[in-house]
């Protein structure tokens, strides 16, 4: 018995060659856009502002159309909101968490650290709340934020003041005294940044505190008295 001659075989298919992975853009689930679409906005926003930050910017950045960004916020506006919604969020829980302290000094470190802090590792952030919102805007804002706070603040005053024999009834008008303050300061931190933040934190407790304590129950202006 003889073999088969070879040319006899079937042919058999070539073996394709190794698939080599293309540098093509990797597919976001839904999810993974909006939060790529909302870290954009924040850092466009933070750098431009509203009115000077496009959608066009936005989708080209994140290397899609423009349709897919409308998909998510409905517009320019609505990305907007998302962003300046997580942030305030953000610092209000932050001061809100730090303030855990029980005697009015400390919580003043703690408040203004906690402002500070949060310039310090959340500048855009910070930036993007700021910046003057657009007119239309409902959302919250820096300003929110503050009032918040002051809230926070007046009733911890309103109890030292009752303490102290004060009208508690102020208490309302130094908290938002207070919480300028510290807000003013951070904004021009946020420029300069020094001298260190431990140090701004404790020359703003230093001048708020020791204000506190000297104050006058029924003060009177020196400048317009008789008038």
């Amino acid at each position: 018995m003889t073999d088969r001659p070879e040319d006899d075989e079937q042919p058999r298919p070539p073996v394709p060659p190794p698939s080599i992975p293309t540098k093509g853009r990797v597919r976001m689930s839904s999810a993974q856009r909006r939060e790529q679409l909302i870290a954009i906005g924040r850092a466009l926003f933070a750098e431009r502002g509203f009115d000077a930050t496009s959608i066009e910017e936005v989708a080209s950045r994140a290397k899609v159309s423009k349709p897919v960004v409308y998909e998510h916020f409905g517009g320019k506006e609505g990305l907007y909101a998302v962003v300046v919604d997580r942030e305030v969020r953000s610092l209000l829980d932050r001061i809100t968490n730090a303030l855990t302290a029980g005697h009015p000094h400390e919580l003043l470190e703690q408040a203004a650290l906690a402002l500070l802090d949060y310039i310090e590792s959340e500048t855009d952030g910070f930036r993007v709340l700021v910046r003057e919102s657009p007119v239309m805007s409902t959302t919250g804002n820096f300003m929110s934020v503050l009032n918040d706070v002051a809230h926070q603040a007046e009733h911890i005053l309103g109890a030292e003041f009752k303490r102290r024999g004060f009208d508690p009834k102020l208490a309302e008008l130094y908290s938002q005294a207070l919480v300028g303050m510290v807000a003013l300061t951070g904004r021009w931190w946020l420029e300069v940044r020094k001298p260190k933040k431990e140090v701004v934190a404790a020359h703003l407790v230093n001048l708020a505190w020791n204000g506190l304590s000297n104050m006058e129950g029924k003060p009177t202006l020196v400048t317009r008295v008789g008038k």
